[in-house]
């Protein structure tokens, strides 16, 4: 009589599960359908360097300008848009020395001028490749950022190379800052006809499909890479 009871107890309780569970409505992930300058999906694009994923930022954002509000410590920029760094990078495309490389013309710091030429540049991209931008911008991240790299050793007051593999984060610093000197250079700011969004999409694309005649970015790694081992 006992066990009678007992049983007929617990299969009340699993009746109750089961009814709370079709009861219990679905939760489901919200999708923002945001699309970078309300044209391209950064959702599916894949990252296929495990190192360096953390350090592309493809979050869902319309207008990649932040405007440094999300910079608060030392390696927050890695939490901004990888569009947006590629931007900032356009306004002063590296240096030479300790000086800026070019200050006047399209460098002068005007954020709209620079959110056009990066739109007319996916533009150009995905009319020659037929493929997502920011995906070929990714692939190009990829190829072009270089895995070893040389600092300067002091013993016995005599200076040295000496080869050290680089971080994620700075591998991405070079890269961007390859690629946009390399279009600077390619553009009419380095004394060609040709426009800074034609040099900017040919960079990209020659950099993504690893063909280091066109690329200054793929050249600018070959030659630190070779540095590198030289000096192990």
């Amino acid at each position: 009589m006992f066990k009678q009871k007992k049983v007929s107890s617990e299969v009340q309780k699993v009746e109750k599960v089961k009814k709370v569970e079709k009861v219990a409505p679905l939760v489901t992930k919200p999708t923002t359908g945001i699309k970078l300058f309300g044209v391209w999906d950064t959702s599916r694009i894949e990252i296929s360097d495990i190192g360096l994923k953390p350090y592309i930022n493809l979050s869902p954002v319309l207008v990649p300008k932040s405007g440094g509000r999300s910079i608060g410590k030392q390696f927050w920029k890695s939490k901004k848009s990888i569009v947006e760094r590629l931007m900032n990078k356009l306004f002063v495309p590296g240096h030479k020395g300790k000086k800026h490389w070019r200050t006047s013309g399209l460098n002068t710091g005007k954020s709209a001028t620079v959110y056009r030429i990066v739109k007319s540049t996916f533009e150009i991209i995905e009319k020659k490749t037929g493929s997502n931008p920011v995906q070929v911008l990714v692939r190009a991240l990829e190829a072009g950022s270089p895995k070893e790299g040389i600092t300067t050793i002091e013993y016995g007051g005599v200076r040295y190379p000496k080869a050290v593999d680089l971080a994620p984060q700075r591998r991405i610093d070079l890269v961007l800052r390859w690629i946009t000197q390399g279009a600077y250079a390619a553009s009419s700011a380095g004394k060609s006809k040709k426009s800074i969004q034609n040099a900017l999409a040919d960079e990209l694309i020659a950099t993504a499909n690893l063909d280091q005649a066109k690329s200054m970015c793929l050249k600018k790694q070959v030659e630190l890479e070779r540095q590198a081992a030289a000096s192990r």
